[in-house]
C-alpha cells in the first residue's frame, strides 16, 4: 500500500515539475503546440513558462489563471501600469482593465501580440471612422493610428502622443509654408480646431461647417475691424445678445479677449454653431470636477454628460444655468414629483438659507453615492438637515 502511494505522489511530482517545463502543458493529449503558438509567441509562451500565469490544477479564476487578468498583465507591464495611474485620459479598454480584448495571451501573426491589424483592431471599435472621406489624412489611410494615438493612455482626451501642433509639426515640417499660408504665428494656432485628423470631403480635409464670412473669404470683416472681444462678433451676431442678458450667464470675460472663442471656432467646424467640440468635451473643459465628480459616484443621473439637456449654454436666470428652475427642469421627464412626496416649490422655505426648495436641495444630478441621486443617506442624515426636532 505504502508503495502504490509512493508511486503517485512520484507521479504527480513528476507532471508538475513537466508543467513548468511548459512540457506538461504540449503533450500530446493535452494542448497542441500548433494551435497555441500561431506567429509570435508571448515570451512565457516561448520559453515554456506555462506556471507564471496558469496554476497546473485548480484556480479561483477562469483559464486557471493565477490571478484577475490585468493583475497578471502588470506583473510583468509594471512600467505602463505606472505610466496608466499618472494619466489624465485612459482608452477604455485599459480603463475597464480588459488588456485581452486587443492583445492574444499566446501568440499572433501581428506586432505587440494584437489580434488583429492595427486598423481593423482600432475599426472593431470605433466603427463610425470607416466612413470614407473625399480627402484623407495619409496615416489614416494607411492605417498608421499608432502615428498619432497611443493606445493606452494620454494628456490628452483624444489619445494623441503629444500636444496637437508638436504632433502635427513632427511630419509637416515646413512652418514657413505653413505660417505664409496661416498668415500668423502659426505657433498659437491649433492644427485640430480647422482641420479633421482622419478626413474630410473639403480640400485640406477642412472641417464641413464654414463661418460665413470665410467662407467668403472676407477676412477684414473680423480682422480689419476697431471692434473687439464679444463686440466683434455681436456687430454680426447682435440678436445673441439676448441669450447672454440673465443673472447667470456664460460671458467669461476673464477666460479670452473674446469670450465667444472659448466655446465657438470663428473659420470651421462641425455643426452649424461652429462649436469647437461636442458640447459635453467642451463642458468638461471647464468643469473638469463634474467629470471627476461622476467617475467617483456610484449614482449618475442619466445622460448626465448631455449637458445641454438641462442647461442653457449662453445664459439663465436660474443657478446652473438651468433651463428653468430646479423644478421646472425635473419634472420635464419626472412629471409627477412634487405633487405627491416632499413639498416643493416658492413657499417651501429651505431653513438652512431662506432659498425655495426644488428637485436639487435634496437630489444631486451629477453624482452621489446614495441611491436616487441623494445628496446624503435618505434614512435620517438628509431629512435631519432641516428636521433638526426629530
Amino acid at each position: 500500500m505504502r508503495r502504490l502511494w509512493l508511486l503517485v505522489i512520484l507521479a504527480v511530482l513528476g507532471l508538475a515539475l513537466r508543467v513548468q517545463a511548459g512540457q506538461g502543458c504540449f503533450g500530446p493529449k493535452c494542448h497542441s503546440r500548433g494551435k497555441i503558438i500561431k506567429g509570435q509567441p508571448h515570451q512565457p509562451v516561448a520559453s515554456e513558462q506555462c506556471d507564471k500565469c496558469h496554476f497546473p490544477h485548480v484556480s479561483r479564476y477562469k483559464y486557471l489563471l493565477k490571478a484577475p487578468q490585468t493583475e497578471i498583465c502588470f506583473s510583468c507591464h509594471k512600467k505602463i501600469k505606472e505610466d496608466i495611474s499618472k494619466a489624465s485620459f485612459v482608452h477604455k479598454p485599459v480603463a475597464e482593465k480588459s488588456c485581452l480584448r486587443c492583445h492574444s495571451p499566446h501568440s499572433s501573426t501581428h506586432k505587440a501580440l494584437l489580434k488583429k491589424d492595427i486598423k481593423n483592431m482600432c475599426f472593431s471599435c470605433h466603427k463610425d471612422l470607416q466612413t470614407k472621406f473625399k480627402y484623407s489624412h495619409l496615416p489614416f489611410t494607411k492605417g498608421r493610428c499608432l502615428s498619432c494615438h497611443d493606445p493606452h493612455f494620454s494628456q490628452d482626451r483624444r489619445l494623441i502622443k503629444m500636444e496637437s501642433n508638436k504632433l502635427c509639426f513632427s511630419c509637416h515640417k515646413d512652418r514657413n509654408k505653413i505660417a505664409k499660408i496661416h498668415g500668423e504665428n502659426i505657433n498659437r494656432v491649433e492644427c485640430l480646431s480647422c482641420h479633421q485628423p482622419h478626413g474630410s470631403n473639403k480640400k485640406g480635409i477642412l472641417r464641413p461647417i464654414s463661418h460665413k464670412p470665410y467662407a467668403e473669404k472676407n477676412c477684414k470683416v473680423c480682422h480689419q475691424t476697431k471692434k473687439r472681444g464679444v463686440a466683434l462678433c455681436l456687430q454680426c451676431h447682435n440678436k445673441n445678445i439676448n441669450s447672454f442678458e440673465h443673472f447667470h450667464n456664460h460671458l467669461l470675460g476673464s477666460c479670452e479677449e473674446n469670450a465667444c472663442l472659448v466655446c465657438h471656432n470663428p473659420h470651421v467646424g462641425d455643426t452649424k454653431d461652429l462649436l469647437k467640440d461636442k458640447p459635453k468635451y467642451l463642458c468638461e473643459s471647464c468643469h473638469f470636477q463634474v467629470k471627476q465628480q461622476r467617475a467617483k459616484s456610484l449614482y449618475v443621473h442619466p445622460k448626465c454628460d448631455q449637458c445641454t439637456n438641462c442647461h442653457l449654454t449662453h445664459g439663465s436666470d436660474h443657478p446652473a444655468m438651468l433651463i428653468n428652475g430646479g423644478n421646472e427642469t425635473c419634472v420635464r421627464c419626472h412629471k409627477t414629483q412634487g405633487k405627491f412626496t416632499h413639498p416643493v416649490g416658492e413657499k417651501v422655505i429651505d431653513p438652512r438659507n431662506g432659498q425655495p426648495i426644488t428637485c436639487v436641495t435634496c437630489h444631486e444630478p451629477m453624482g452621489t453615492n446614495f441611491k436616487y441621486n441623494l445628496r446624503l443617506s435618505g434614512e435620517a442624515t438628509l431629512c435631519l438637515e432641516c428636521h433638526k426636532n426629530y
